[in-house]
């Protein structure tokens, strides 16, 4: 499912869909057509009508997560990473036995070069569900990015290092990072999105 043009790209993956709270979470059958509806209005490009069909249906169902996740996806699809941050901050509160709220804040994080926050974050998601293969590759994509700040770091603190320029390079060049002194910041970005 492509992305938003509005959206930020990034080497982390932010989970649209919600078909592991659906699974972890009983949901009537009655409620599955609102949240097709919210789906199929992002998936077309109508961000700004399904942010207001989720929160009409989230007024009169406040506490349901499936809805309050595609809620947040969507503020992130509109740029407005404050507010989807906070969605997902206010889920892993209300609902700390869900991975993926941790992973869409790990992007978010990412996304402002909060590295640690964002390897806090998919930790949390990883150890809620070891086998959560996005958390895994974030993490791996978190790890990179501290590395590369370890190493220009190095650098700026011993200008003759000469073991930490080729591991830099390694890195930028797995990002495709274009400028010799610092990696862009990561943003979120939608890549193989896990459907409901």
């Amino acid at each position: 499912m492509p992305h938003a043009a509005s959206a930020p790209s990034s080497p982390l993956r932010i989970v649209r869909a919600v078909a592991a709270l659906v699974v972890a979470l009983t949901v009537g059958i009655a409620h599955a057509d609102d949240y097709s509806d919210v789906n199929t209005l992002l998936r077309q490009g109508k961000a700004d009508q399904a942010l207001a069909k989720a929160d009409a249906y989230i007024a009169g169902k406040p506490r349901d997560p499936q809805m309050r996740f595609l809620r947040g996806v969507i503020l992130t699809e509109q740029g407005k990473q404050a507010d989807a941050i906070v969605v997902f901050t206010a889920l892993t509160q209300d609902f700390p036995e869900l991975p993926e709220p941790y992973n869409n804040l790990a992007a978010l994080y990412a996304a402002q070069s909060q590295f640690d926050k964002a390897r806090a974050a998919l930790e949390m998601a990883i150890k809620l569900n070891p086998d959560y293969a996005t958390a895994h590759e974030n993490l791996g994509d978190v790890y990179a990015r501290l590395a590369a700040q370890s190493y220009g770091r190095a650098l700026k603190l011993e200008a003759g290092n000469t073991t930490a320029p080729p591991k830099l390079a390694l890195v930028r060049q797995m990002f495709g990072a274009p400028a010799p002194d610092a990696l862009p910041p990561a943003t979120p970005v939608v890549r193989k999105p896990v459907r409901n």
